[in-house]
């Protein structure tokens, strides 16, 4: 079992069911509207709701902040990638996926499949080995987008973008040294887009399997941008384009 914890994270999970909410834990005296949504829709669907000190709330959240509530759930249920592939949002002509090589922050991948989830896109592809997994702390991170996005894990991910070619998807990849100025792209087609580790990069095998290299210019004197900033930057561009003339 898993716990997650904060009230839209809680919410989002009681709504969709992707990760089957078992029992639910309140702070005592904890109250409000968002409070008894969470009681109501419990009610609703059967599941158990029980009172609890704040200090036994905290320690069941891992002592991070949670709002005075939890949920006890099964694991996070991964899709897999033809499911993912399939998922193509209605308003976008062109499926559009997220590729995240060796994103290890699980506030950075919160944000990520969050963006994800707001651009539209099919869903995000993570590497089952060196890299965050969904975990509680990636779902509240995500405000509950990670309830409603599809992502999977996969052991190779250059393999996966094999696939994805094959499945008729473009490979783009963020670099911060890439001539090719991110909004002079063309987009035609299945956009996937791979976004690297803010230390190491995009590793080299998946480098590889890139067709283009994009990057954000940048007019201030740092010399990069945080992963997921950059990653809403350009999906939010991507996003538009494929829905013109859909």
């Amino acid at each position: 079992m898993q716990v997650i914890y904060g009230i839209n994270p809680l919410l989002e999970a009681m709504k969709c069911g992707r990760m089957d909410v078992r029992s639910i834990v309140l702070a005592s005296g904890r109250t409000g509207k968002p409070v008894q949504r969470i009681m109501t829709l419990a009610a609703e669907k059967g599941i158990p709701v029980e009172f609890k000190t704040r200090e036994q709330v905290d320690k069941l959240a891992g002592n991070r902040s949670n709002q005075g509530v939890a949920g006890i759930c099964r694991p996070y249920a991964y899709a897999d990638v033809d499911e993912l592939i399939a998922n193509r949002h209605a308003s976008l002509k062109s499926g559009l996926v997220l590729i995240l090589d060796g994103i290890t922050d699980p506030q950075n991948l919160g944000s990520l499949i969050r963006t994800a989830q707001c651009c539209g896109a099919n869903g995000v592809i993570i590497p089952e080995n060196r890299a965050a997994p969904v975990t509680a702390a990636v779902i509240k991170a995500s405000a509950g987008a990670a309830q409603h996005t599809s992502v999977a894990a996969v052991v190779n991910l250059a393999g996966t973008l094999d696939y994805l070619k094959e499945k008729g998807f473009w490979v783009y990849a963020a670099d911060a040294a890439a001539r090719n100025d991110f909004r002079d792209m063309d987009y035609d087609g299945n956009v996937a887009l791979v976004m690297g580790s803010e230390g190491t990069g995009i590793r080299p095998l998946v480098r590889k399997k890139c067709d283009f290299f994009v990057s954000v210019p940048l007019l201030g004197k740092v010399e990069s941008l945080n992963v997921s900033v950059a990653a809403g930057i350009i999906m939010y561009h991507i996003s538009g384009k494929l829905k013109e003339g859909a």
